[in-house]
């Protein structure tokens, strides 16, 4: 009875004071540090009805993972639930409810309204029908940055919102179900297909002088990589690995095949086709028809990849003059200016084809041929109408540790879209490959470091001892080791900056799609690949990222950014100046009401995010404006700079 008792004087008390909350799924974390707020919860059941639940969606599931149209990547993992093993805070697990009491407690509120709402997907909730003091984990249409058609689409409005260029955060990326965008990706290919062949010829020229410096010390050697046993006079070579392994220094059994040879003519055109870019730029075509292909025609482009295709991957040696190698560093110089993704796109013309319905990593793949991702989209005529392939630059040359590749998960919580409330969480972890990095071997398992896909894979007995078994290290591992290869700096002036640059941009060119709700909140996970120049790569932004506890790192780290986000958004509203834990605030607008609004006139506000940035630097803005959600303001209204917090 004594049991009973209390239970009802608690029911009492958190219906009085409107703590009462509802999760979809597992969630223990959640679940018991509101229960230690004094919350009841609220049992989610299947036929709620329409006003709340919408039908036939699967509530089982704790860990649904990461959005894309699914809002889903990462598979359910708490099948096998090892949270108490792992997580670090004392007794915070103690959610099994032994004695009955929080059931006997669910069933006291069963006719509740609940305050407070953690589902794994916003869709399973009609938030038409929620009312004003009702708080929940989503916000409705975030597809326009959780999906991937939707951040290739609206980050092309950046310029709108704010002085940056997208191309200097996020891969080029192209929508292949638009007809528009197809061309365009085509017209990309040719071109990074003709910087490629430049920068083949200046990788060359810079191997002979170090090969010729090697011979000339070696006595009898030959003093010369010039190919004048053609007969041409400062003609040169570029060999690739291939022709170098079929030429090697190994005296030949038999005779060798001829290898394959492009001539100079075909550097000419890469030149020509380049050279006429950078006219497109600067505005020097202006008379030129729009419609008219660039340089070569679309059957002259198909000839120029096939000896492409000869030269980068089958082996050809390609011939160049010595009097084209300065012609391609002048020009490689002058299509850096204006090509922010020349350092990081490498010179194989690689590209990562995504089918835009599908999560988890599932159907992506790399490809090196305009004809093979062509017709792999063309086989699926109901995903090319719906706009569903999306095709993205892959990054050919990024940082690796210990030869592998790796990729960030960085969180960040929205708590308010007009005024855009940002927080930025200051731990992260990142997710390492199962297979050495090799832009040979197009495999996913060398190349997406989603962890649906690794988990499934065993590490290869090539990799680096160094590197853990479990695939994952925490941010701190990773500041501790670019201290060790010598960029103490790096963490903190180019990474997080960048970092936060990119998060920012993305949702600026969101606020007019996303609907706006006052008691809505939402956790975002977005995943970063990092250049060699330690400069950070947005790939995508996930809503619902998975809390699931899969290894050591993440058990501690989704814990603590769960109980932080309660922080944030449950008792930051009773106290502004509670501990947020880990939680940032990187950026807050001044709230726009509207042209129509008696306080029109507002100004706009520009505030100062990104504190560290060094002057003069080249990677990423010093500040983040802030502009409204709509349209550009600044027509309008006057702007004006201040500090965040």
């Amino acid at each position: 009875m004594g049991r009973l008792r209390n239970a009802k004087i608690h029911v009492e008390r958190a219906i009085k004071q409107k703590k009462i909350f509802m999760i979809q799924g597992r969630y223990p974390v959640i679940r018991c540090l509101l229960r230690r707020r004094g919350w009841v919860e609220k049992k989610m059941v299947h036929h709620l009805g329409t006003t709340l639940l919408l039908p036939h969606k699967d509530l089982d599931s704790s860990v649904m993972g990461d959005s894309d149209t699914t809002e889903d990547e990462d598979e359910d993992e708490d099948e096998a639930f090892r949270l108490p093993q792992l997580f670090e805070f004392d007794d915070l697990l103690e959610f099994d409810d032994l004695h009955g009491t929080h059931a006997l407690m669910s069933r006291m509120v069963r006719n509740e309204i609940p305050y407070f709402i953690w589902t794994t997907r916003r869709d399973v909730l009609d938030c038409r029908f929620l009312s004003k003091d009702q708080m929940i984990n989503h916000y409705a249409r975030a597809g326009s940055f959780t999906t991937k058609v939707g951040l290739c689409l609206n980050l092309r409005n950046l310029p709108w919102f704010d002085e940056a260029d997208a191309d200097s955060f996020f891969p080029r990326c192209y929508r292949l179900g638009a007809e528009d965008d197809k061309k365009a990706f085509i017209e990309d290919f040719w071109l990074t297909a003709a910087r490629n062949v430049l920068k083949l010829v200046v990788k060359s020229e810079w191997k002979s002088y170090s090969i010729q410096a090697k011979e000339e010390e070696a006595p009898g050697a030959k003093k010369t990589v010039m190919c004048q046993k053609h007969g041409h006079k400062g003609l040169r070579c570029v060999r690739t690995p291939k022709h170098r392994e079929a030429a090697g220094d190994k005296q030949p059994k038999k005779q060798e095949k001829k290898p394959v040879t492009v001539s100079p003519e075909f550097v000419d055109e890469a030149l020509c086709a380049c050279e006429e870019h950078l006219n497109s730029v600067a505005h020097v075509d202006i008379d030129k028809d729009v419609e008219a292909p660039l340089y070569l025609s679309p059957e002259g482009w198909s000839l120029f990849l096939q000896r492409y295709y000869q030269v980068v991957h089958e082996g050809a040696e390609l011939r160049y003059l010595d009097t084209q190698v300065q012609r391609c560093e002048d020009i490689l110089q002058q299509l850096r200016a204006v090509v922010p993704q020349m350092d990081m796109e490498g010179d194989r013309n690689i590209w990562i084809v995504k089918p835009g319905a599908k999560s988890r990593g599932r159907g992506i793949m790399c490809m090196d041929h305009l004809e093979e991702i062509l017709k792999l989209v063309d086989g699926y005529p109901m995903m090319m109408k719906d706009c569903k392939w999306v095709v993205q630059k892959y990054i050919e040359q990024p940082l690796l540790i210990f030869g592998t590749k790796f990729d960030l998960r960085q969180w960040f919580l929205v708590t308010d879209w007009n005024p855009l409330t940002v927080w930025f969480y200051r731990d992260s972890y990142i997710r390492f490959s199962t297979q050495p990095f090799s832009l040979k071997n197009l495999d996913n398992s060398v190349h997406l470091c989603n962890n649906s896909i690794q988990k499934h894979l065993e590490n290869s007995c090539h990799r680096h001892p160094l590197l853990p078994s479990d695939n994952m290290w925490s941010s701190q591992k990773f500041q501790a080791h670019l201290q060790e290869m010598g960029a103490p700096n790096a963490w903190s002036t180019i990474i997080v900056p960048g970092m936060k640059a990119a998060v920012i941009h993305a949702l600026q060119t969101s606020q007019d799609t996303v609907q706006s709700r006052k008691a809505s909140f939402e956790l975002y996970g977005a995943d970063f690949v990092f250049g060699e120049d330690f400069q950070p790569w947005l790939i995508e932004i996930n809503a619902s990222p998975t809390m699931a506890p899969s290894t050591a790192v993440t058990a501690r780290l989704c814990a603590g950014v769960q109980a932080d986000t309660l922080r944030v958004v449950i008792d930051r509203r009773l106290d502004r100046s509670c501990d947020t834990g880990a939680f940032e605030l990187i950026y807050k607008q001044v709230r726009w009401l509207g042209p129509g609004s008696t306080q029109g006139g507002l100004p706009i506000v520009e505030l100062r995010a990104l504190r560290s940035h060094k002057p003069g630097s080249s990677h990423g803005p010093a500040t983040v404006t802030g502009y409204s959600p709509f349209t550009p303001l600044s027509l309008h209204f006057p702007i004006c700079k201040v500090d965040i917090l």
